[in-house]
């Protein structure tokens, strides 16, 4: 199966609540690589590639978040995946 990649940008209650490490513990688990980080605006940014079926989950967890989140939005924009990363990581 031919791997798909999403870029995610999670609005809410979203930060400062471990919304960053739930969301790289939930791709490692999948299997996923790429990316997650805080944005200026109080939003948590993410890009992740993997297949399809587990990307599929790891959306769904993270309209969910952690106990302490509040998740109020979704953004979701499917790319192309490169197969660019070799891991899931935190930026900061």
């Amino acid at each position: 199966m031919k791997p798909i990649r999403v870029k995610v940008k999670v609005n809410g209650r979203v930060q400062g609540v471990g919304f960053r490490h739930f969301t790289y513990k939930t791709a490692t688990r999948l299997g996923l690589t790429g990316w997650v980080r805080n944005l200026p605006d109080g939003a948590v940014e993410a890009v992740a590639e993997g297949p399809q079926t587990q990307v599929e989950k790891w959306l769904a967890a993270l309209k969910e978040g952690p106990p302490a989140s509040r998740v109020e939005g979704l953004a979701v924009h499917r790319e192309i995946a490169d197969n660019s990363f070799d891991r899931f990581e935190v930026r900061f």
